[in-house]
């Protein structure tokens, strides 16, 4: 190659270069301003942390104490007339009236069993919905003041996971996998939520 060609090689490399290097510091804070446009919100951690469910949380378990402590002293009814029943005639009346008895509480126990667990789950449904609905009205508001495009919903697996349930819900509710840059929101939706946390009716 005589040094005409090697001097017009030398140029276009060199100018390779310059425009790769212009591309990627140009890219980059197209880059930086789009990210600053997204915002993400963990609804696990605003669950955990905001004193409204705290309040919630610490409601249901000295209620659902209370409602254990009964059940408990009516199964010990229940197993005091079992055994009273063993020390009775069978087809006795004393027999059969005591049998009507535990066949009464067995019954009572399970039904009272049945209705504080679906109470349970429709008191917890109603109180996430309602807490969720404030949650995204805090966070379409920050997202407007703060000129977002966009918010994206951040859910972290704890790892190790119990079970391949908890593996598959994982896998199909983990979609942001890398955020870095974004708005992270958390925290301050947090903040609002305690400041109404007396409008709350646990």
């Amino acid at each position: 190659m005589n040094k005409t060609g090697a001097l017009v090689l030398s140029c276009v490399v060199i100018g390779a270069v310059l425009l790769l290097g212009y591309d990627y510091t140009s890219a980059q804070p197209q880059a930086d301003a789009l990210a600053s446009k997204i915002g993400v919100v963990s609804i696990r951690i605003v669950f955990r942390d905001c004193k409204a469910n705290a309040a919630y949380r610490q409601k249901v378990l000295a209620e659902q104490g209370l409602k254990n402590a009964e059940m408990e002293a009516l199964q010990k009814e229940i197993d005091a007339q079992q055994a009273g029943l063993k020390a009775l005639k069978p087809g006795s009346p004393d027999y059969m009236k005591q049998y009507e008895q535990l066949l009464n509480k067995q019954a009572k126990y399970e039904a009272t069993k049945q209705f504080l667990n679906q109470q349970r789950t429709l008191r917890d449904q109603r109180w996430t919905e309602e807490l969720y609905k404030e949650i995204l009205r805090i966070t379409k508001e920050l997202a407007k003041k703060k000129g977002l495009i966009m918010v994206l919903e951040v859910a972290e697996p704890e790892f190790p996971l119990a079970n391949a349930d908890e593996l598959m819900m994982a896998l199909q509710t983990h979609k942001v996998l890398y955020s870095d840059g974004c708005v992270d929101l958390t925290a301050e939706v947090v903040a609002e939520l305690d400041k109404i946390q007396s409008q709350f009716k646990p």
